[in-house]
């Protein structure tokens, strides 16, 4: 059996925000500086989108008061579908951005794989904006107690 998904996310800022994947189809992938948009539906409950230079749309819903997430991401078919290459994206994407958008124009896209999720927040810290010092490496370089605590 596969391991469940694993993230870390971080809001730089109002428009942009930092991830790190641990675990999943794409465990080992971190991005910085992702524009995204984000709204606040009441107090507590944001949502947050984003499409990424390999072609994947994320869309996620933060119910802080609850700590639940709840995630919607868009895989083209050439990283999620059967027989394709998720391998390609591990990497800090900011590196390969020509690379992913030649993967992303060299398909194929459709039918997109959409994977729905609901996780737990495990942890939350308000780490400031634009703080480069939150996700700074790849999950693989992080020490083996870093989620000890969280």
């Amino acid at each position: 059996m596969a391991p469940l998904p694993k993230y870390e996310w971080y809001a730089r800022n109002e428009t942009t925000c930092d991830y790190r994947i641990h675990q999943g189809l794409v465990g080992g992938r971190w991005v910085t500086n992702q524009k995204m948009n984000a709204v606040q539906f009441a107090p507590g409950i944001y949502k947050v989108d984003w499409h990424e230079p390999t072609g994947t749309c994320v869309s996620l819903l933060f119910d802080l008061s609850r700590k639940i997430v709840h995630g919607t991401i868009f895989f083209p078919q050439w990283i999620a579908g059967e027989g394709q290459h998720p391998e390609k994206t591990i990497c800090y994407q900011n590196d390969f951005i020509e690379d992913m958008h030649r993967f992303r124009d060299e398909g194929p896209a459709y039918p997109y794989v959409i994977i729905p999720e609901f996780a737990q927040v495990t942890y939350m810290k308000n780490e400031g904006a634009d703080n480069d010092a939150v996700i700074d490496k790849a999950p693989g370089q992080l020490p083996s107690d870093f989620f000890d605590g969280k």
